[in-house]
């Protein structure tokens, strides 16, 4: 019998690649989506008895496909015939799809998928939570808090999407160079909340495979521009944070923080290999967010010990970041740095105006309770630690923040 959890991961994998293909051959968004989806069920009823087919995708593609036919005729019943001289013309369309199920297919329809649903026609915020609607299958919910708005917010925002791909008559194609360009920060953000939504609840199987399907897409826009160093410090991101999965949580599942992780465990190729996309990218002297990001990533990559970090250095890079790109997250983590440097209260100080804007954001209770903690406020860090319970998005992080909390109630 196969193993559930293998069948989860390998359905996850094979979404953006069948969904994709299906895309292809019916040109719209809600009959690709609920093919998929049928096919999948199908897939959960067949594989445990029969062993998992050679290649899920394609064996996804070909019954997601076929579902979508029949409904197709079954819908067309009392649709009057075409007139004979139209039926003796057509071809065997049919079999001419299923040839189509390759690899080649598999990777043009991502990218098509993916310059589709980060198409200018959208707005940004649309584009991309539309693509990690169709192309990560991530739910509204996951979604939302990575917009960090209310699951029925994000619910209209992709209906909306999707009806102004239809209404548009918006090309299932793929894009040529110049468009490429165009849409290539939308893209590359949507691949990036897919790895962090994998990367934050690691150590289940499914999450594992998203983050290897972002890695695996980073590296295929990083063919499609070789030159654009924004690309190179993106993969090199996602291989920083990715090479430290092993030591990320012990046997239990409870997360293990950044200094008390076993460096032994990372990943030595992939930090090299990022650490050398990293050194081309500052070649071409056109910093982005991406290069600031695994620029912070790669110090914490290069120090042997958690003492030897450079935390001064992380804070400068931090603030940079915050220059670039200003956001509530990015001030968070450059508290984080700056309580390594200047202590507890400027960190509080610094996050003291995020409150009401992060105030449903795991993290930000957090990190809070942690530099209370250090302060000496043991009242202010309890508070802070039980909303952060409440918040907890994983058994995993509820956990380490009830760690917190039972060293507290130790030291009363």
């Amino acid at each position: 019998m196969t193993d559930p959890s293998w069948i989860h991961g390998a359905l996850v994998a094979a979404r953006p690649q069948a969904v994709g293909a299906l895309l292809r051959y019916f040109r719209d968004l809600d009959t690709a989506e609920e093919a998929y989806q049928e096919a999948c069920l199908r897939a959960l009823n067949t594989w445990p008895r029969n062993g998992p087919p050679r290649d899920p995708a394609a064996w996804l593609i070909f019954v997601g496909r076929n579902a979508a036919l029949d409904r197709v005729r079954k819908d067309s019943r009392f649709d009057a015939l075409p007139d004979e001289d139209r039926l003796s013309d057509l071809d065997d369309a049919e079999h001419a799809a299923a040839e189509r199920i390759d690899s080649g297919d598999y990777r043009d329809d991502v990218l098509r998928l993916m310059f589709t649903c980060c198409h200018p026609d959208l707005p940004a915020t649309q584009q991309i939570a539309l693509a990690l609607r169709i192309v990560a299958g991530l739910t509204v919910p996951q979604i939302a808090r990575a917009f960090l708005v209310g699951d029925a917010a994000m619910e209209q925002r992709i209906t909306r999407a999707k009806a102004r791909i239809g209404a548009a008559g918006i090309p299932f194609e793929t894009p040529n160079a110049v468009e490429r360009a165009e849409r290539l920060a939308g893209v590359a953000a949507m691949l990036y909340l897919i790895f962090n939504e994998g990367y934050s609840v690691a150590g289940d199987q499914a999450a594992a495979a998203l983050c290897d399907e972002a890695i695996r897409l980073a590296r295929l826009l990083l063919r499609l521009f070789p030159a654009e160093p924004e690309m190179m410090g993106l993969l090199a991101l996602m291989l920083l944070q990715h090479a430290r999965s092993a030591a990320r949580f012990d046997a239990t599942g409870e997360a293990i923080l950044l200094d008390d992780q076993d460096r032994a465990r990372w990943n030595p190729a992939m930090i090299a290999e990022a650490l050398a996309l990293i050194d081309k990218a500052m070649r071409h002297r056109r910093p982005g967010p991406y290069q600031v990001q695994s620029a912070i990533a790669a110090l914490h990559a290069r120090a042997a010990t958690p003492d030897a970090t450079d935390w001064p250095q992380i804070a400068q890079l931090y603030a940079a970041l915050e220059r670039m790109e200003p956001s509530p997250v990015v001030t968070l983590n450059r508290a984080v740095a700056v309580a390594k440097v200047a202590g507890p209260e400027a960190a509080l100080d610094l996050i003291a105006p995020l409150a009401d804007r992060l105030d449903n954001y795991f993290h930000y209770h957090g990190a809070r309770g942690g530099f209370l903690l250090q302060a000496g406020d043991h009242v202010g860090a309890r508070r802070a630690f039980d909303r952060a319970v409440s918040l907890a998005r994983t058994p995993a992080q509820a956990a380490h923040i009830r760690a917190h909390l039972d060293r507290l109630m130790q030291a009363r």
